[in-house]
């Protein structure tokens, strides 16, 4: 049995890494499309959900983990942004203001009628950056394909003044909810997630310890 990472994110990728288990990733060919009525946190859970079922069809001998990150603010979902226009106005919407960040995970062995889907939220608060400071970051082009048009372990964490709840929740991937969805399954980790949680070894994890 393989452990199949649904996901074209890096981010996720190497955060998974990071447990130190041999996966292979596959790009799910489900699309992100808001589904009426659903909570921005249920959404989370769904878009994950199809993330994985999307592969876990073509796969179901191996071990699908699927993952999809999306911001919440005024009970409002804020999910990628289309272009630049799209991301200089999400980040207006959430500068100087607290906001969630919901990620969802789904883990699926179809052939032992296993299907587990979590989700973890955490709480990012933003300074009131100036509107010099947010075209210097749009020039980055780091926006594009982030949830909430900003990258919490790039250039953006200038913008975070606190943060309450897991890093790697909002990076992309709740490592510790992962590690023991995998390890319901037998899969079990080399690295111990709480050593990985000690030495934050990502980028800008230990600014926000």
């Amino acid at each position: 049995m393989s452990v199949i990472l649904a996901s074209t994110s890096p981010r996720r990728r190497e955060l998974l890494a990071l447990l130190g288990i041999v996966f292979e990733v596959v790009p799910p060919t489900a699309e992100e499309i808001p589904s009426p009525g659903l909570s921005p946190r249920e959404q989370a859970k769904q878009f994950a959900l199809d993330k994985a079922r999307s592969i876990a069809r073509r796969r179901p001998d191996d071990l699908v983990l699927g993952s999809d990150t999306v911001i919440e603010i005024d009970g409002t979902l804020v999910g990628k942004p289309q272009d630049l226009d799209d991301a200089d106005t999400m980040l207006r919407l959430l500068r100087g203001r607290s906001h969630q960040v919901h990620t969802g995970i789904a883990l699926i062995h179809e052939a032992a009628f296993v299907t587990v889907v979590r989700v973890e939220t955490a709480l990012v608060r933003m300074t009131p950056f100036t509107d010099h400071e947010l075209r210097r970051y749009l020039e980055t082009k780091e926006s594009l394909g982030k949830a909430g048009a900003y990258s919490i372990q790039g250039e953006a964490a200038r913008f975070i003044e606190a943060i309450e709840g897991d890093y790697p929740t909002i990076v992309g991937l709740p490592l510790r909810q992962t590690a023991s969805l995998l390890e319901q399954q037998g899969i079990i980790p080399p690295t111990p997630v709480e050593e990985i949680y000690r030495l934050k070894p990502y980028a800008n994890w230990q600014a926000f310890g």
